[in-house]
């Protein structure tokens, strides 16, 4: 049965507060510098690395036919340990996308210098990369700059943060989010836990994750089955409801890490501990998602939908990635055009999400192949719109509201707008995250290799 809200005012998930500032976990050295990949000199090459022992690992990797060498790379070395590695590095000015055979080959070079550099196996090293398609990787100086940043990194809060400035491309600022959870011993003494990430990107953006990189470390114990088991929805319901322009890319990935490094005992699957560990998780993603946004390419503002009142979760996140993933929903905000009639016809062609998400997300096999891509539950005369407070539709009441449209555009000239829908069928609930459509993006996007 639906239930009767205020379909104006914008919603609180229920997740802890983060704090944005790079704060390293225990049991990490992490490090960025410029190694030439760029031919702007900023900082392109990175490492983070757990010095006392292999770090349960898990990761969420682009479904692109196109994945890039880095990706492979990746994956394969999570098969080969089993989830347990010692390093990440990273590089950007180059995917190493596309780029054949020789760029399987320069990647496999990476992680031998790494490798040889730290004293640890090939396989325990996991690879990030994002940067142009079909370029190689300059190995030389790759080689130079994993020799000197081998012996710079450090258990630091600044080390964290240059990774995080090394992963940029076109971000204009560096996204961290951080906070710190109480997880027991064994005796049921409680102890600091912290939870930080970082992201980059911030176009070729859309759901099934985009051009986009993101770490995550803890300093809690788990096993890389249990951290799967938290990445995995918590991506399908933050960055897979993450949209900037409608392109996926080639080398989406998200490693989520832990140390062991806290004296807390190991989080076990189904405890109080697990729960908390996946919302702390899930509150780092989702902060990162919506920076990410809000500086998507030629981006003046964030723009978030939330949606009621869906037969399920699933359908409401639908329908709010496919508001947000409107080019013309996005040139609105954009104008500061309360266009509702654009939010609706948006609504009414959304789908659920593919099959492998929405298995992510919790849903069963069998109902996630059943629903996978279906049309979303979308009754026009049920539907409520609200846009930055004002609302603006009622199906309920017969259709378009009268509002105050000067009062309205007003009120959409904010670093932020939500728009709200209440579709009226049942308790189902979902956001998602996207940006306003401008001039600057279409020219950064004519210019990008150039």
């Amino acid at each position: 049965m639906a239930v009767e809200i205020d379909v104006r005012a914008a919603l609180a998930p229920d997740l802890p507060a983060v704090d944005r500032r790079a704060r390293i976990p225990a049991g990490f050295l992490a490090g960025g510098r410029a190694a030439g990949i760029k031919a702007s000199g900023r900082p392109d090459l990175a490492l983070v690395v757990a010095p006392g022992g292999p770090a349960a690992a898990a990761a969420v990797f682009t479904p692109n036919a196109f994945a890039a060498a880095p990706v492979r790379r990746s994956r394969a070395a999570l098969t080969a340990t089993g989830g347990w590695v010692r390093a990440i590095v990273s590089s950007s000015g180059c995917a190493n996308a596309a780029t054949g055979a020789a760029g399987d080959a320069d990647q496999a070079r990476v992680g031998e210098l790494v490798a040889g550099a730290l004293g640890i196996g090939e396989a325990e090293v996991l690879h990030l990369s994002t940067g142009v398609i079909g370029t190689r990787l300059p190995l030389d100086r790759v080689a130079a700059g994993i020799d000197a940043l081998a012996s710079a990194i450090t258990a630091t809060d600044e080390g964290l943060e240059a990774v995080a400035v090394a992963l940029r491309t076109t971000d204009s600022v560096t996204k961290v989010a951080t906070l710190t959870i109480a997880l027991p011993d064994a005796n049921g003494n409680l102890h600091d836990v912290r939870v930080s990430g970082t992201a980059k990107g911030v176009g070729m953006i859309h759901p099934r994750m985009a051009t986009m990189l993101s770490v995550i470390l803890t300093d809690a114990a788990a096993s890389p089955e249990l951290l799967g088991s938290i990445l995995r929805p918590a991506a399908a319901r933050t960055w897979d409801q993450l949209s900037v322009d409608g392109d996926t890319s080639t080398n989406d990935t998200v490693f989520l890490l832990a140390s062991g490094a806290s004296p807390a005992a190991p989080v076990v699957a189904g405890s109080p501990a697990a729960a908390a560990l996946a919302r702390a998780v899930e509150a780092v993603a989702r902060d990162l998602a919506r920076q990410q946004a809000a500086d998507g390419e030629g981006a003046t503002c964030l723009l978030t939908c939330q949606v009621t009142g869906a037969l399920d979760d699933a359908e409401a996140r639908a329908v709010a990635r496919a508001v947000v993933s409107s080019s013309l929903v996005k040139a609105a905000a954009h104008g500061k055009d309360p266009n509702w009639g654009r939010i609706a016809g948006a609504a009414g062609n959304a789908h659920l999400a593919e099959t492998a998400v929405l298995a992510a997300a919790g849903l069963t096999p069998e109902a996630a192949y059943r629903r996978g891509s279906a049309p979303a539950s979308v009754d026009p005369d049920r539907l409520r719109i609200a846009i930055a407070g004002h609302l603006v539709f009622d199906g309920t009441a017969g259709g378009p509201k009268p509002f105050d449209r000067a009062a309205a555009r007003a009120a959409m000239d904010a670093p932020e707008i939500v728009i709200r829908l209440d579709l009226g069928l049942g308790t189902g609930w979902g956001e998602a995250f996207g940006c306003d459509l401008t001039e600057a993006y279409v020219r950064e996007n004519s210019e990008y290799t150039t």
